[in-house]
């Protein structure tokens, strides 16, 4: 089995590495670029814990301060082991999606304890400030990165598509897949997206890449990599 990833380059070695364990062959092309902020100043001032709703923000912040100890509050596994990974000593996953995330910070912290701080980038899905702000929750924003989309995909991308080289295209954010949605259409590969499926983290980026006439559309039965990857090859 061949897929294409279109995650960032700096989110699929862990993902390559899983798929060759499961025997499927992975072929990258990032729909989105990532570029950190340097020169950003991050106050903690009367913080009680820190927001993280992607790795990239989790590298990003690593990369300003050497504050580990504060509570991190991540959207989901694959986020809480990046947060471990870079020395973080108290650090809780949602197991989900934003919404979740909103929910397991509202049952498991107060808002009287100090305000939130949401390392993010500065394009994100859904309003975790938002709602949380709602519950009484003081949540201050701060962008660390940008996620730039890709302008085109990628020669070696395209001749697998038009080769039928690709049994599927693994989708893990409403924004890559409407950025691969929008380039594949000015490559001209509609067609050839019917011999492949699309597999899909959630509901809301399978309506993204449903514009497609894909084989099939599969999404996950919970927005993880592991129940993404446990899709693969179903049916």
């Amino acid at each position: 089995m061949r897929v294409l990833v279109t995650r960032p380059k700096e989110d699929s070695t862990a993902l390559q590495q899983e798929l060759h364990r499961r025997g499927v062959e992975a072929q990258l092309d990032p729909m989105l670029v990532i570029e950190r902020m340097e020169d950003v100043a991050i106050d903690l001032e009367g913080a009680q814990g820190l927001l993280f709703t992607s790795s990239n923000g989790i590298r990003a912040f690593a990369n300003l301060t050497d504050e580990r100890d504060l509570p991190a509050y991540c959207v989901g596994d694959e986020t809480a082991r990046a947060c471990r990974s870079a020395n973080f000593t108290n650090v809780h996953s949602a197991e989900g999606d934003v919404d979740t995330l909103a929910n397991y910070v509202t049952a498991h912290s107060r808002p009287g304890n100090g305000r939130m701080i949401h390392v993010a980038g500065s394009v994100n899905a859904g309003d975790l400030a938002g709602t949380l702000r709602a519950t009484g929750f003081s949540v201050d924003r701060i962008p660390l990165y940008n996620a730039v989309p890709a302008t085109s995909l990628t020669a070696d991308t395209k001749n697998a598509f038009r080769q039928g080289l690709l049994d599927g295209v693994l989708f893990f954010s409403p924004r890559t897949a409407a950025t691969f949605v929008s380039l594949a259409k000015a490559a001209g590969l509609e067609n050839a997206c019917r011999t492949v499926d699309a597999y899909c983290l959630s509901a809301g980026v399978a309506q993204r890449v449903g514009v497609l006439p894909w084989r099939r559309i599969v999404v996950a039965a919970e927005p993880t990599r592991a129940a993404l990857l446990a899709t693969l090859g179903q049916g």
